[in-house]
């Protein structure tokens, strides 16, 4: 559909000193963000920092001549290059657009993104997405050489011809385990005994682990390379992630391989120690299983950025899920006309979504209620912890209970330590509000689209 020229906005003309803007170091076309829920596909830019960007396709065809011609970037006629971008910009948007203008859409939408130069030569911010109640104080332990490597040594999982029997064999272990064994009988006799909290917290480790083996697996076998692999905070919990950012790459169908691996290789888990439970008889690999179990119920909750969470984003084709809670319950609630961001989204997604939003975000709330709730407790026992275990050290426990004692205070002082963090993430976000409210409007600088969250 043929569109008129876009208007010159006043004090948005060309700088004092004056260059071809060029695509920051690392940056990468990825192209179209394929099985989306909205009306006009997305097309994605990859960071130097492996952060997608969701780009309208206006102007993802800005980027996309600025790096056709980037062979101009450097010559003194910077006008002739600028309307030569503008020119091919006009081609494919099928629009009339001008140097001036290829100048105003770099500096106020391209480069705060992280994506281009500023029309000056000044580089871009190093932009991260900063999702609502994503990871906070993310820590990378292995980086993304090591982490495709074990992606790629376990991918073969992923095949349907290993799928089949270990799936086949996760349902005959749960019948097995769970319909003749006494679980609690093992749960009751393990905790009295050191050496099997030891084995049963290490397998809950190892469980963790392989669970994200599985994400970055899954992206091998969809051809996309999986990121690093870490820990940090999530609410007030330590959690393991991989950073498998580079699934927006694959259609739907990869995207959900990606999100359903980690539960995957979770069952895999639990055949195995079923198949180590028969050779030993060993009564805290019962416990690991109840332990794996819990995990797989906890990912696929679809209230929190779980491994369900990701689920439904995906199955809607939205990046994010949460800035639609807003609009859905304005509408819904306030009875007012949707807003850009819902007439954005197809028919069948906003549907979706609506339903996601008036099922899922009361029961998020009253999570996140409950957590506060616990709070009090939580420092209170880990107060208590520390104390006793300075006392058992004072009295001469042997290593082993003491070993033991300092997994168990960890654990606890953990969450208290993620809560500090969070309360000061907080407040200085409070801070920053006030001074920017103190200070008033700084004028419509901010970028159009945003980075893509992590998955």
């Amino acid at each position: 559909m043929s569109t008129g020229p876009i208007p010159a906005v006043d004090g948005a003309g060309p700088p004092a000193v004056l260059t071809l803007p060029t695509l920051a170091d690392g940056t990468e076309l990825v192209g179209e963000y394929k099985n989306s829920g909205y009306r006009e596909p997305p097309q994605l830019v990859s960071l130097p920092n492996r952060q997608l960007v969701r780009l309208p396709p206006l102007l993802f065809h800005v980027v996309k001549a600025l790096h056709d011609y980037r062979h101009l970037a450097g010559t003194a006629d910077v006008e002739t290059a600028l309307d030569r971008v503008a020119a091919a910009v006009s081609r494919e948007a099928d629009a009339r657009l001008t140097g001036e203008q290829i100048v105003y859409l770099v500096d106020r939408k391209l480069a705060p993104l992280g994506v281009t130069t500023y029309s000056d030569g000044t580089p871009p911010p190093v932009i991260k997405a900063n999702p609502f109640l994503g990871l906070k104080f993310k820590v990378a332990v292995i980086p993304e050489r090591v982490s495709s490597l074990l992606g790629g040594m376990f991918a073969w999982l992923l095949s349907p011809f290993a799928m089949i029997p270990l799936i086949a064999g996760l349902v005959l272990s749960e019948v097995w385990v769970f319909g003749t064994q006494s679980v609690t009988g093992a749960l009751r006799h393990s905790i009295l005994n050191p050496v099997g909290i030891l084995a049963i917290m290490g397998l809950g480790v190892l469980s963790v682990a392989f669970h994200e083996v599985g994400h970055a697996a899954a992206c091998r076998y969809g051809g996309v390379k999986p990121g690093p692999m870490g820990f940090g905070i999530y609410i007030v919990w330590p959690a393991f992630y991989t950073d498998i950012t580079e699934s927006y790459r694959l259609s739907r169908g990869g995207r959900l391989r990606a999100d359903l691996a980690g539960v995957y290789f979770n069952g895999v888990f639990i055949v195995a120690l079923t198949m180590l439970y028969l050779q030993t008889g060993y009564e805290p690999i019962l416990v690991a299983i109840l332990y794996v179990n819990l995990e797989i119920v906890q990912q696929l909750l679809p209230t929190m950025r779980f491994d369900g969470y990701y689920i439904m984003s995906d199955l809607a084709g939205i990046p994010d899920l949460f800035k639609y809670i807003k609009p859905i319950l304005r509408r819904t609630l306030l009875r007012r006309p949707p807003d850009a961001l819902l007439r954005d989204l197809k028919r069948w997604p906003q549907v979706f979504v609506a339903f996601w939003v008036l099922a899922v975000f009361p029961v998020m709330i009253v999570q996140l209620f409950l957590i506060a709730l616990r709070v009090p407790d939580l420092m209170s026992l880990a107060w208590w912890k520390v104390q006793k275990l300075f006392d058992d050290a004072m009295a001469g426990d042997g290593p082993l209970d003491m070993t033991v004692a300092v997994l168990q205070t960890l654990l606890i002082v953990l969450p208290v330590a993620g809560l500090v963090l969070i309360t000061f993430s907080i407040g200085r976000r409070l801070v920053r509000w006030a001074i920017g409210y103190v200070r008033g409007p700084a004028g419509n600088k901010g970028p159009a689209t945003g980075p893509l969250p992590g998955a």
